[in-house]
């Protein structure tokens, strides 16, 4: 019978993800962790330039920007639009006679290869296969053409073809789809090869690969066309973004590395292999190199600003200047708009902002940063949203048509303006956003994102003064900037402090915290650490001196206690990984960390399912276990496709007058809170709220509460959940985005009562998975002994029994004290939920 019940909450929950799965952007790739590569690797729309190539003379270059291919000669700032066709335009390769151009359009669902003719304007596409076909090289002599692919395999694999000066014809892949012997963390189990060039002489490619390869992306190494033998040039842990570029006497290479450090520079290597130096220097990324004709120049991307910058740097002196594009050329006519939001009081305010035209492409300041959700609506529209971040008054370029402005920040009303431009651009458009309306006694709260990453290798670079502004923009008091590794890199590790950061307002605070990563006992977050970061910040890496795993989650915790830390588990659950009798995978240490009574808090909203992780939280409830629920983002903040943006995921505490950390942290372990991606949520059980308590007699009695919602999304389900189970109801009608409720719930105790509140399927205007809010639970007591439920701890010991099998069977411990002290964990935590089985008067 329990069986049944069990495979009948995972269909439900099945069927739910099923209904509210959005569709990643490029779902034809078959590879974990997209948010990596969709990011690290794929081209993204910024407002600044990226992947430059050189015309033949030397004299100017063409690079993509803001959706379109750009030529600007390298003593000018005028940039002149090559490109304004029915998609978005990125990594242009010009042919050595300076005729043509091979370039990206991402169309919406696939990134196809095409040509532009720079004497007619005219554009022909190469590629029409519906796969992600990208980094095309023209051979120095211009009849083949290398790039890599995911067409038949949906993994990155290069090819190249023959180019007969129409199409391409003898498309051949330079490597079998083959599944590694290695065991990889972060990367697919099958190799790609990524970054090619064409050797001088064109008989070769460079490229990289990771052909049993654990860490990066892999080596730098050339491929001989005719035999396919393949030569290691470097051995290192490369990047996405190394992009190994021959100089033109073929004697060096240069290719962007972070080797041993945070940021990625410039680097030379000898061609045929050797030792490789860096060629600059600097706190930020440069990246996407390309020698200039002459071999006396290379162009490249920095985001030393923030934003993406198009610079050279001298070969022989290492120089630099930056090509700065001041003035724009259009294809079509353009006109400088300008915008201002306000609130209802007329004063300017910061707030999220998407800018479309007829053709669903996006518009944004020259300065602001673009970002694009990681997912897409194919059934709404054709693009992931688009959005930048910005205060007041603002100046776009947009074409002559339709335009869309979309202004959007939580605790408002979404704000939606259509215009036919053009308008007198002297006179702004203005968007007044209104507040949501609380009933009143509601109270004032303050707001938490316990989850955020500043810098993560993304192609922005985050500071201090950006984060404030984006949670400014977002209305978010609380970032916890969690430091933590990307590979062998911290980019964080500098800003690291006990103390709120420097650039602190009255309004919004950071905190520096930091996650410690190990995926097969679950990352955690750690608050509010008093004295240092725990180095090194992960176990569990294979073939790394952190092979282990030891230091565990309970180990880490420890340490983080003693340092007055809070301790939790972050982005936790989807639904394949919450049974354990379906999921080989169960490691996830959880429930021993809980029975143990070490955690904190979890992210019950984060980069994961809401539910899913709502459908171990309460069975951790019904075990005894308080644990508060908490709320994370994960949000990568210098990146310009996420899931975020930075306060998607957030936590309510009650605070008032000045933001104090102490306070914020002491009632999100309390959980006098509730968690949100957009709804505004309160409960009352009698005049308790959550995280408070209320006695009743031991034969049990009723219970008043009130409820209320207001939301900027409509939602479809506003329920009250005792000890896990529904027991009362409230449907919403209309828009679904409000709603006043009073009730009685008859209960016989112990046990905790929430309110939550959730859709069915996702909304266009909320870069989440669908809109979810949860209160923490009011906890009801009664006479007696507590008495926990049955079924619940029978699933925790079977979870708990995998990861007992799991750490019996591995042969990757230093020493015996280190398996005896992780087994002596697992013993303790089985032996609490055996208890509870044995005791429990609840099925």
């Amino acid at each position: 019978m329990q069986r049944k019940i069990i495979c009948g909450v995972f269909l439900f929950l099945n069927s739910l993800l099923i209904q509210a799965q959005r569709v990643p952007v490029f779902n034809q790739i078959d590879l974990p962790h997209n948010y990596y590569y969709h990011e690290l690797y794929l081209p993204q729309l910024t407002s600044g330039p990226s992947s430059a190539s050189w015309t033949p003379d030397g004299k100017a270059l063409i690079f993509s920007m803001a959706g379109s291919l750009w030529r600007q000669h390298i003593t000018t700032d005028v940039a002149e639009q090559l490109t304004d066709g029915d998609g978005y335009d990125y990594q242009a390769d010009v042919a050595a006679d300076g005729k043509t151009v091979l370039f990206v359009r991402y169309d919406g669902s696939s990134m196809e290869l095409m040509t532009l003719d720079l004497a007619t304007g005219k554009e022909s596409a190469l590629t029409q296969n519906k796969s992600v076909n990208l980094e095309p090289r023209w051979s120095p002599d211009g009849k083949s053409v290398a790039f890599v692919s995911t067409m038949n395999t949906g993994h990155f694999i290069p090819h190249v073809a023959t180019w007969d000066g129409h199409q391409l014809t003898n498309v051949m892949a330079l490597m079998t789809d083959q599944k590694s012997e290695v065991r990889r963390y972060y990367y697919s189990a099958f190799d790609h090869g990524i970054n090619p060039a064409w050797s001088r002489d064109g008989k070769s490619l460079y490229m990289i690969s990771n052909h049993e390869i654990a860490h990066g992306t892999g080596d730098i190494v050339s491929m001989n066309l005719a035999s396919k033998e393949i030569k290691t040039l470097q051995h290192e842990e490369t990047s996405w973004r190394a992009r190994p570029d021959p100089s033109p006497d073929g004697t060096r290479l240069v290719y962007s590395s972070y080797q041993g450090r945070n940021w990625q520079q410039l680097w030379l290597l000898p061609a045929q292999g050797g030792y490789a130096f860096p060629l600059t220097y600097g706190e930020y990324d440069n990246t996407c190199p390309r020698w200039s004709p002459d071999g006396k120049q290379i162009a490249f991307i920095s985001n030393r600003d923030g934003n993406t910058s198009l610079w050279l740097v001298n070969a022989y002196h290492g120089g630099q200047t930056q090509l700065i594009s001041k003035y724009f050329r259009f294809l079509q006519p353009h006109s400088p708009q300008t915008f201002q939001v306000k609130d209802e009081n007329g004063k300017d305010m910061a707030a999220r902002v998407s800018i479309t035209d007829g053709r669903e492409k996006s518009y944004a300041p020259v300065d602001s940063w673009i970002h694009s959700d990681d997912s897409s609506f194919p059934n709404q529209r054709r693009y992931e949203p688009h959005y930048f971040h910005r205060e007041g008054m603002f100046k776009v370029h947009v074409p002559a048509g339709k335009l869309f402005i979309q202004v959007t920040k939580p605790e408002y009303e979404i704000a939606k303006v259509e215009l036919a431009m053009p308008v007198a651009t002297q006179v702004p458009v203005i968007i007044t956003l209104k507040k949501l309306r609380l009933p009143p006694g509601a109270g004032t709260w303050w707001s938490g994102d316990l989850h955020v990453h500043m810098n993560y290798t993304g192609s922005y670079l985050n500071t201090p003064e950006r984060l404030i502004s984006q949670a400014k923009a977002e209305n978010l008091n609380f970032i916890f900037n969690l430091i933590v590794n990307k590979e062998q890199r911290i980019p964080d590790i500098s800003y690291f402090s006990t103390d709120p950061d420097q650039a602190s307002t009255a309004e919004n605070m950071i905190l520096h915290g930091q996650e410690f990563h190990t995926s097969t006992w679950g990352h955690l977050g750690l608050l509010n650490l008093r004295d240092h970061l725990i180095l090194p910040d992960y176990s569990g890496y294979p073939q790394t001196a952190a092979e282990s795993l030891f230091p565990n989650n309970s180990f880490i915790i420890d340490l983080a206690h003693a340092q007055k830390a809070l301790a939790g588990y972050v982005h936790p659950y989807e639904i394949p990984e919450i049974f354990p009798d379906q999921s080989p995978t169960m490691t996830h240490s959880l429930p021993i960390d809980a029975a143990l009574g070490k955690v904190d808090y979890v992210e019950l909203m984060g980069f994961s399912d809401h539910r899913a992780t709502e459908h171990v939280w309460y069975k951790l409830l019904n075990c005894g276990i308080r644990i508060a629920a908490g709320a994370g983002t994960d949000a990568m903040a210098n990146y310009a496709s996420l899931r975020g943006p930075v306060g998607l995921n957030r936590v309510y505490v009650r605070g008032e007058g000045l933001l104090d950390k102490n306070k914020f942290l002491n009632s999100l372990k309390a959980g006098k809170s509730f968690v949100t991606n957009g709804p505004l949520i309160g409960l009352k059980i009698e005049n308790a709220s959550p995280g408070d308590s209320v006695f009743i007699y031991p034969k049990g009695q009723s219970l008043d509460y009130t409820a209320f919602l207001r939301s900027p999304y409509p939602v479809d389900h506003f329920e009250i959940v005792w000890n896990g189970e529904v027991v009362a109801k409230h449907p919403l009608t209309g828009s679904k985005k409000s709603l006043d409720a009073v009730g009685k719930v008859n209960v016989k105790g112990p046990g905790w009562l929430v309110l939550h509140t959730w859709s069915d399927s996702p909304n266009e205007d909320l870069t989440d998975i669908y809109a979810y809010a949860s209160t923490n639970p009011v906890f009801v007591g009664s006479a007696g002994k507590k008495t926990p439920s049955k079924s619940a701890a029978e699933y925790f010991i079977k979870w708990v029994s995998r990861i007992e099998t799991k750490a019996r069977a591995l042969t990757t411990w230093r020493t015996e004290d280190e398996q005896t002290s992780v087994l002596s964990d697992i013993a303790k935590a089985k032996k609490y939920y055996e208890k509870c089985a044995q005791t429990s008067t609840v099925k």
